[in-house]
């Protein structure tokens, strides 16, 4: 019908703009149109907002490709509060039974280090960390944002290219004592803190 067209070319503009303002890649633009048709033919946008259906399914879409955003970085993008994108995002994933496995903290090192300037030195300390950790079952039941925002931290600092943590905690949207204490945690648990100490001076 003509009204659903009009309406599917509005949402597909909206869409555009979102994947141009999070700097995401074509594939997941595709992937995310495809999901939306899906979810407009199954009736499940209609009593939602076009936005927020549209938010949940580039959230959905963008970690499982492996680009993640954060809900914060997409609330920003949409106008859309948190919350309710979080509702939206359930509701679509249960519909359309797409399954939703959890944001790799390494997923999302190359984004926040290209925020805060980061070399590919510091990038690449930060991913071993990481699998370190990971090997060390040190990550499980933690935050990914928190945990990339610490492995960046540390290896910024060993690295030379310190940044502060109120930088860090503003560039990936946690809290600095999410920082601290994940920071604290990695630190400990891989005997870099003597290292860290001696850099920090």
């Amino acid at each position: 019908t003509k009204s659903k067209d009009r309406n599917l070319g509005f949402a597909l503009s909206e869409l555009n703009s979102m994947i141009s303002n999070l700097n995401l890649p074509e594939s997941v633009h595709e992937e995310t149109a495809r999901l939306y048709e899906k979810a407009v033919d199954q009736g499940l946008v209609r009593g939602r907002s076009m936005e927020s259906i549209i938010s949940a399914l580039i959230y959905i879409v963008a970690r499982k490709q492996g680009t993640p955003r954060t809900l914060d970085e997409i609330s920003d993008a949409s106008g859309i509060e948190k919350r309710e994108i979080g509702r939206a995002y359930r509701y679509v994933a249960r519909e359309l039974g797409l399954r939703i496995l959890p944001a790799k903290p390494q997923d999302y090192v190359p984004r926040f280090a290209g925020k805060l300037q980061l070399s590919g030195e510091v990038q690449a300390r930060a991913r071993n960390i990481l699998k370190e950790a990971r090997e060390r079952d040190l990550l499980s039941g933690k935050g990914p944002t928190g945990l990339a925002a610490a492995a960046l931290y540390i290896a910024a600092v060993l690295e030379g290219e310190k940044r502060t943590q109120r930088e860090v905690a503003d560039v990936v949207g946690v809290t600095e004592v999410t920082i601290r204490n994940r920071y604290k945690e990695l630190a400990e648990k891989l005997g870099l803190e003597d290292e860290l100490e001696e850099k920090s001076n």
